[in-house]
């Protein structure tokens, strides 16, 4: 038998982490290509990009803040690209899709719930910025709904779905894989889905090994073998339920927008010291990590030959 190949998605900036929280956050599009390259390098089959302000480092969700990474990626690295459609937690629908519309890129993400997204407890470890907007954004959390109204998702679909490009299904709570399963059954999306279940953030499911075997079984009860099931950890908990889904037979996502550390105390120089201690994790329990054409045939991808950048 061949050991299993497992996809290692590297989520290089987000939107969550502010530049003040880490000196090494890619803000800049040089930055970002770096980044992506660089995880691509240390084992990363996909890199989920998100695009920032290069003087503030504010989340930018114009296709045009896009455009000069994605064509250096592309020129640098065969990664496959993963475009947000989350964009932030405080834009519209279509102010986040226009990038992937734009892009038409393999992946997009895509958030399949309305949630609580509370990002004001990191107040508490962070304490000095550097640009006024961060403070703004993070206590203005504690009065936000992250909106996917299942008109949001319909809206991101239908326009997606006319590029070909397939989607990273994120899924912060249960609730979020039946709203799959609603779009399953209307034959909005096919298989195999690619569904990222989100572990740790406040306002979604937390971090508990007993709360991973949920999401998991419920996953299997609902798509049984029609999806690809990967995991993302938050903060502290991005390697310890790292480890879990890969030894479950699970794909992992690691990178600095899900957490700026490399252990206690110790912030990650970069995404690629992330996908390395994780492939350290996947390659230790005897599995190998996936490249991007093995991705590519995992995740019935359309190819690199069909973006628009």
């Amino acid at each position: 038998m061949t050991p299993r190949k497992v996809i290692i998605t590297c989520a290089v900036t987000g939107s969550i982490h502010t530049p003040s929280m880490s000196p090494y956050l890619p803000v800049t599009a040089e930055e970002i290509a770096d980044a992506a390259v660089g995880a691509a390098e240390a084992g990363a089959a996909i890199v989920h990009l998100h695009a920032r302000n290069p003087e503030d480092g504010r989340p930018d969700q114009t296709p045009e803040a896009f455009e000069p990474f994605l064509r250096s990626i592309r020129q640098r690295s065969d990664v496959v690209c993963n475009l947000t459609t989350g964009g932030a937690p405080f834009m519209g629908v279509e102010e986040r899709v226009r990038p992937a519309a734009v892009w038409k890129p393999e992946v997009a993400s895509l958030n399949m719930g309305s949630m609580n997204f509370a990002l004001f407890p990191m107040l508490k470890r962070f304490t000095e910025f550097k640009h006024d907007w961060e403070p703004a954004m993070l206590a203005g959390t504690d009065d936000l709904v992250f909106r996917n109204t299942f008109r949001d998702i319909r809206y991101a679909l239908e326009t997606l779905n006319e590029t070909g490009a397939r989607y990273e299904f994120e899924c912060y709570d249960t609730s979020h894989l039946h709203n799959l399963n609603h779009f399953f059954q209307e034959e909005l999306v096919k298989p195999p889905l690619f569904i990222q279940t989100v572990f740790g953030l406040l306002g979604g499911i937390g971090t508990h090994p007993d709360e991973v075997m949920h999401m998991k079984r419920t996953a299997d009860r609902l798509f049984g073998d029609q999806y690809r099931w990967s995991v993302l950890g938050a903060g502290r908990a991005q390697m310890p339920i790292a480890a879990m889904a890969a030894a479950m037979g699970g794909n992992v996502r690691v990178g600095l927008e899900d957490s700026p550390w490399l252990g206690a105390g110790r912030l990650a120089e970069t995404n690629a010291a992330q996908v390395t201690q994780v492939r350290k994790i996947i390659e230790g329990l005897g599995l190998e990590v996936a490249s991007p054409e093995d991705a590519r045939r995992i995740l019935e991808l359309k190819g690199s030959d069909r973006v628009a950048f």
